[in-house]
């Protein structure tokens, strides 16, 4: 049934590339990748990481632990002590390595829920319709599931609950670069449109007392915010507004956050949530879209560049939107009305923050 590398390089026969492997082995270690992400799945769903927290465990004891069959289980644990998650102390026993940590879900970087929607049933089911969504147009998400993700996310509450926190966990590592880049103490009252569970916001407050919040978004956006705000402080500065931002968003507030909001739709529904923020947005207010940007031509074997131009294949799968270049970001805010007035790199997260003004 499988094949290592050198099965594949022997069948092959193509030329080594740069690294010395052979292409097929170099191909086949890619298609490896996606097993490594559904393993890397099952130890979040699991809680393997949360239970090692505290020390080294056999696999009897983690087995009875989670409810799991022992000796699968511990075929599951070498695979991740292989790829240097968990480390194997003994024959059979196993500690959490440093690399694990964030699969905990109290660590302060955790990344659990990311793992458990992005490599969970539901976004791996639509990734099983993507060759009919690249011949088609349509999102992969709404032929593999009959509805859009966000109907979906609308009857599924719990599944809606992971998705929350998943963006959370990525607003949280984002943060302090966004606040870096983009001067929000000078205006009295933001806007977050479609700030989910008010993470963003929370750090806009903290870092600027003197600053009020509104945190826009859908009520299954909202479900936790008011426990977010609460625990960050700053509740009594920010109200909460429940609402659609195709129809209308709050007005009259100095300044309004679009992260990673314009990604999920195409360019006339895209240009619709902004000229919704330009009718609301009063003269002297900015703008500010947080979001990725791919280049115009790709540079072979750049690893952030693969890894952006993956993740618009994953706005194809699971929205129907698309990740933009800054030409395209550009042509967007001005079909709606807004005039770029400073737009800023922040290398480590790949993100671009453009402010805006109305034109």
């Amino acid at each position: 049934m499988g094949s290592t590398d050198q099965d594949a390089a022997t069948a092959g026969g193509t030329a080594a590339g740069s690294n010395g492997r052979p292409a097929p082995a170099r191909l086949m270690q890619t298609v490896l990748h996606a097993m490594a992400a559904k393993t890397v799945y099952a130890a979040a769903e699991l809680g393997l990481a949360d239970l090692l927290g505290d020390g080294p465990l056999t696999t009897a004891e983690l087995a009875e632990r989670t409810g799991a069959h022992g000796p699968s289980l511990r075929r599951l644990l070498l695979a991740l002590a292989g790829m240097g998650l968990v480390t194997q102390t003994a024959t059979d026993r196993f500690e959490l390595a440093e690399s694990g940590r964030p699969l905990r879900k109290d660590a302060p970087d955790s990344i659990r829920e990311l793992v458990r929607m992005l490599c969970g049933p539901a976004v791996w089911r639509s990734w099983d319709e993507l060759v009919p969504s690249v011949r088609t147009g349509e999102p992969a998400w709404d032929l593999a599931h009959g509805v859009s993700w966000i109907e979906y996310y609308a009857r599924e509450p719990e599944e809606a609950a992971t998705f929350n926190r998943a963006m959370a966990e990525h607003t949280r590592d984002a943060a302090p670069g966004i606040l870096a880049a983009a001067d929000l103490s000078r205006f009295g009252t933001v806007v977050d449109v479609g700030g989910g569970d008010g993470t963003l916001l929370s750090h806009v407050l903290r870092a600027h007392p003197g600053v009020r919040g509104v945190v826009f978004d859908v009520p299954t956006g909202l479900a936790a915010t008011a426990t977010t705000l609460a625990e960050a402080g700053v509740a009594a500065r920010c109200e909460v507004v429940s609402g659609d931002f195709f129809v209308s968003v709050p007005a009259g507030a100095d300044a309004y956050l679009l992260k990673q909001i314009l990604h999920d739709w195409d360019d006339e529904r895209a240009t619709a949530i902004l000229r919704n923020v330009r009718a609301a947005v009063p003269p002297g207010g900015r703008l500010f879209v947080i979001e990725r940007a791919v280049p115009e031509r790709v540079t072979p074997g750049d690893p952030a560049e693969t890894r952006d131009l993956l993740l618009d294949l994953h706005m194809l799968v699971a929205t129907g939107g698309r990740e933009r270049t800054e030409r395209e970001f550009e042509r967007l805010l001005d079909a709606a009305g807004f005039e770029q007035v400073r737009l800023t790199a922040l290398p480590r997260l790949d993100f671009r923050v453009i402010e805006a003004t109305p034109a």
